[in-house]
């Protein structure tokens, strides 16, 4: 039963991206060299929200409410914002605080878990990666496009 509340959480996060959708807004500011291709965000955050997923289950059934579960549910609802600040009300500069604060999250929740859960710190490793790079591209994006 907790494996599908987990599913159903990941899930309804991963909805805010399929909601608030780049568009046409997003194609029309200047974007770094470095950006990735369209087809690689979709690829990689369903990679990462079965991490997610799967981590927080892990922590779940070895110690319950906890420290790193506490954590684990403060990044799963900044993540679902980002999508909302940056593409739905078009505030990069929100998105870029939200992303920091997601950072943090992430890292703390690997700390926090090693001790209970390694193998869920270790799924969160991949996903600190992906957010830098977001973070990066985010604040990127922004100082691209002062005026958007």
């Amino acid at each position: 039963m907790a494996a599908v509340v987990f599913i159903v959480i990941v899930f309804a996060a991963a909805s805010s991206g399929a909601i608030f959708k780049p568009g046409e807004w997003y194609e029309r500011l200047d974007k770094p060299s470095w950006t990735p291709p369209k087809w690689a965000f979709p690829v990689v955050w369903t990679i990462l929200y079965l991490f997610i997923g799967y981590a927080g289950w892990l922590v779940w059934t070895t110690a319950g409410w906890s420290l790193p579960m506490a954590i684990w549910t403060l990044q799963i609802i900044v993540n679902a914002l980002w999508s909302y600040f940056f593409f739905g009300m078009r505030r990069m500069d929100l998105a870029l605080v939200d992303v920091a604060v997601l950072w943090l999250s992430v890292a703390f929740f690997i700390l926090a878990a090693w001790p209970v859960a390694p193998l869920a710190s270790l799924l969160f490793v991949p996903y600190l990666v992906w957010v830098s790079a977001a973070a990066a591209l985010n604040y990127s994006v922004r100082r691209l496009n002062p005026e958007a």
